[in-house]
């Protein structure tokens, strides 16, 4: 059954939202966004006419709510086939196959995206961190002088734009799609109307919550890509080392009599301290390598997740 021509904006915006009923959370936020702002803005330019006169007779160029999900549902997939990561060579249904599939990991860019991801999660939690609590701190204090509202509102939507470009940032470092534009503000209002619509919108608590929490989480992510990062990288280069100390360019404390003790550390068994082990020690460090970063694709994925939960209208 077709709907019922909208009236209003607020009836076109329902309409168009319920045409994209099942989409990503963040496509929605992105097309109502732009309907909004279009719409208002020519509500705005023909101030002589109702809004239902003024959506009819943009009916024909913006498109009614159907023909516009359409469109976005188009664009969302051609765009998606355009930044897919090509794929990888299928894997062979023989016993080699699950081995080949382990180490294609090396061949997904958002393996290493994740990776690059980890090791910056410290930064931005402890940026993300002492801007919340800053900011909370400040608006609380302030709260019984009169600047203290408009300072609060402020921050508020400095956090709203924070919010979007940390999900800009996810969204190149895992894939996962996150909003273009933010939440439509909605039309005109008063001040303490729109003081009081931010502090009933769930999303400025989450969003401030998300802040917080990417300090611990910032932190988990650091250790975990440097200690993982470091041991595979270790066992690796471990030929390298041997090299550079028959050259002369490690000390004993490295290497002595053929075998290798890194600090005095013993070997069980002994034959794992000998020359011959290395091609193991290589081997395994591949395979650590391999896996930490099935990790650090699996923990970006999930992370993106988490963020659109708290970030996402929805």
């Amino acid at each position: 059954m077709t709907a019922s021509a909208p009236r209003s904006i607020d009836q076109y915006l329902s309409q168009l939202r319920a045409q994209l009923a099942g989409e990503d959370a963040a496509l929605i936020q992105d097309a109502l966004y732009d309907a909004e702002e279009y719409l208002r803005a020519e509500v705005a330019a023909h101030s002589d006419k109702s809004e239902a006169d003024v959506l009819e007779l943009i009916a024909s160029t913006y498109g009614d709510p159907e023909e516009v999900a359409t469109a976005y549902r188009d664009t969302e997939a051609k765009v998606k086939a355009a930044l897919k990561t090509p794929a990888r060579v299928s894997a062979v249904t023989n016993g080699k196959g699950s081995v080949r599939r382990f180490f294609d990991v090396f061949l997904d860019p958002r393996a290493y995206t994740s990776v690059f991801f980890m090791l910056l999660s410290l930064a931005t939690g402890i940026i993300y961190f002492t801007f919340a609590v800053t900011g909370l701190s400040l608006s609380a204090g302030l709260a019984v002088l009169i600047i203290g509202v408009p300072f609060f509102l402020a921050f508020i939507g400095l956090s709203r734009v924070v919010s979007l470009a940390e999900g800009r940032l996810l969204e190149a470092m895992t894939g996962e799609r996150m909003p273009r534009r933010p939440v439509h503000p909605g039309p005109p209002a008063s001040f303490w109307s729109r003081m009081g619509n931010m502090l009933k919108d769930w999303r400025t608590w989450t969003t401030l919550a998300y802040f917080m929490l990417m300090l611990p989480l910032g932190i988990v992510y650091f250790t975990t890509a440097v200690v993982g990062l470091t041991v595979s990288l270790s066992l690796i280069f471990a030929p390298a080392a041997e090299i550079a100390h028959r050259l002369g360019w490690l000390g004993d404390h490295f290497w002595g009599n053929g075998d290798f003790h890194f600090s005095g550390v013993d070997f069980a068994p002994t034959w794992l301290g000998t020359t011959w082990a290395l091609p193991l020690w290589v081997l395994s460090g591949v395979v650590l390598l391999a896996g930490f970063m099935h990790l650090a694709r699996a923990l970006g994925k999930l992370h993106a997740a988490f963020a659109k939960s708290l970030l996402v209208a929805g």
